[in-house]
């Protein structure tokens, strides 16, 4: 017995060694750790913190159209937003002030080109280079994102937008006016940004613009005027995809070789994890991966869309044609993903016996946790994302492994809270430092066992309009107090442990009594 306890205490001894060591090596670890040329950054985007929704030329989106009806949380809109349109200097001060090497943010479409084609809007353009100009004196790299889900309402009265193929031309000649413009300046560009849920938010479930979806389907509560869920997700997929390649090769073929930039895509990457062991489980995450990442790097690596879609969609997956096929192929020159965390799923054989089916049933999955959501409690919508790192790191050893390890941006990651009803501001967000910390020593542990990461960009630089929740989630390392009318920011302690970081501190500082801090 005594020989027992002895053997049980040297165990306990050596794993309270072990973890003391682990615990050192990551408060060790800093930004000198990540390769040569390694960027860190933050983001945001044109709809959810510009504001100026009518100002100087600007036309609606068919975001401003759907807020403006009533149909985001709350019955919020982005009118004023954050109102960087107006406050992009004192903006480019706090990033500057938290040592950021870069700024991700996108172009509003009907900004700049109000009617979708045609004329360029000289206000628009003059505030985009003002923007940029004013990141590059404070040494701060431009990422821009060319389309990030605001189509213009013009070109969606026209000829119904992502749906008709008509808009892969606006696309490209929008991406044209953004390269003439501002690859001078900006070497980092996105295509597009998460094309792989917008068709589903839009056309399936008929929660997002435009609203359309189809009897059984769509969200509960909502009814759709008009659409079909079972056809016009693949449809539009499609037509991102293809505006996507037409957007790198014009960049390719005119601009690259002169400017230097390059150009990708980002998807949103949830990673799928099998709810048990069963092998039935294990598969369903494998399919779920492949119809939410698959779907788009699929054709873009190998050409084509995963087998399990084209065997589980059938004919209301497009077909590629050869050309097609060589069209997509290689149309990337990095990856950029949007990851918050995991989704645990089971396998849902039934929903493939059904003869109607929406993407959704095709997937032949169930959700045994949601997105975002932790218990419902009396105040707010219980809403959290807890930290998964593991879920970076699959996620990551999954590009490298069966998508020819490519480039990878990591564009999005971030910790939300929900504000205080009673309106005060959150000034202390350990949790957030602590979320960010872990994930930011996933990434580096994935590059040192091989994955080809290239930045990390905390979303969001300060809060903005949120697309599903409105006001009600937010993730800013800087708060905005949306109830002043000036909309002042205000720096939260993840922003100052993030400064700490990027000019050079430890990724988990010490505190006085020497222990861990993480703020």
């Amino acid at each position: 017995m005594e020989q027992s306890r002895g053997s049980s205490s040297r165990l306990r001894f050596l794993l309270a060694v072990l973890l003391f060591e682990l615990v050192s090596a990551a408060a060790a670890i800093t930004r000198d750790d990540f390769p040569e040329g390694f960027v860190f950054g933050a983001g945001s985007s044109a709809y959810q913190v510009e504001g100026a929704w009518a100002e100087e030329r600007k036309k609606p989106s068919i975001w401003d159209t759907y807020t403006h009806q009533g149909y985001a949380f709350d019955h919020a809109t982005a009118d004023v937003a954050a109102d960087q349109y107006h406050k992009y200097k004192e903006d480019v001060r706090l990033m500057h002030e938290m040592g950021l090497d870069a700024y991700r943010f996108s172009i509003s479409w009907s900004r700049l080109i109000p009617d979708g084609r045609g004329a360029v809007n000289p206000k628009g353009l003059e505030y985009y280079n003002n923007l940029i100009d004013e990141l590059l004196k404070h040494g701060i790299q431009p990422h821009t994102t060319i389309y990030h889900f605001d189509l213009p309402q013009a070109l969606q009265d026209e000829y119904n937008g992502l749906l008709n193929p008509r808009v892969i031309e606006d696309f490209t000649a929008f991406a044209d006016v953004c390269f003439r413009s501002f690859g001078d300046r900006v070497k980092q560009w996105t295509t597009v940004n998460e094309p792989n849920i917008e068709p589903l938010g839009g056309y399936d479930m008929g929660y997002l613009p435009p609203r359309r979806c189809s009897s059984p389907f769509g969200f509960p509560g909502i009814t759709c005027a008009e659409g079909n869920s079972t056809m016009e997700p693949y449809v539009v997929a499609h037509h991102l995809l293809f505006a996507h390649a037409s957007m790198v090769s014009l960049y390719r073929r005119k601009y690259q070789a002169v400017q230097g930039g390059r150009i990708g895509i980002t998807l949103l990457a949830w990673w799928y994890e099998p709810a048990t062991t069963k092998p039935e489980d294990v598969a369903a995450a494998e399919r779920m991966n492949d119809f939410t990442l698959g779907w788009f790097l699929h054709p873009l690596v190998y050409g084509d869309y995963p087998p399990v879609m084209k065997r589980n969609a059938g004919s209301k997956l497009p077909a590629l044609t050869a050309e097609e096929s060589a069209r997509v192929r290689g149309s990337f020159d990095f990856v950029g993903v949007n990851q918050y965390g995991a989704i645990y799923v089971a396998d849902d054989p039934s929903q493939l016996k059904r003869e109607l089916r929406d993407y959704s049933a095709d997937e032949a999955t169930k959700y045994v946790t949601q997105p975002f959501e932790s218990s419902r409690h009396q105040r707010g919508l219980g809403l959290r994302n807890d930290d998964a790192p593991w879920a970076l790191r699959k996620l990551l050893e999954h590009l490298q492994t069966k998508y020819a390890n490519p480039p990878v941006v990591i564009y999005e990651n971030g910790a939300g809270h929900e504000p205080d009803p009673s309106g005060g501001l959150l000034y202390d967000d350990e949790f957030r430092s602590r979320f960010l910390q872990v994930y930011i020593e996933a990434a580096l542990q994935s590059i040192r066992n091989g994955s080809n990461v290239r930045s990390y960009f905390v979303w969001s630089f300060m809060d903005v309009f949120e697309y599903i929740f409105a006001y009600q989630f937010q993730f800013g390392l800087i708060g905005v107090d949306y109830g002043a009318e000036g909309r002042t920011r205000y720096a939260r302690s993840s922003a100052r442990w993030y400064a700490g970081f990027l000019h050079g501190g430890e990724l988990r500082m010490v505190a006085p009594d020497g222990s861990r801090a993480s703020s």
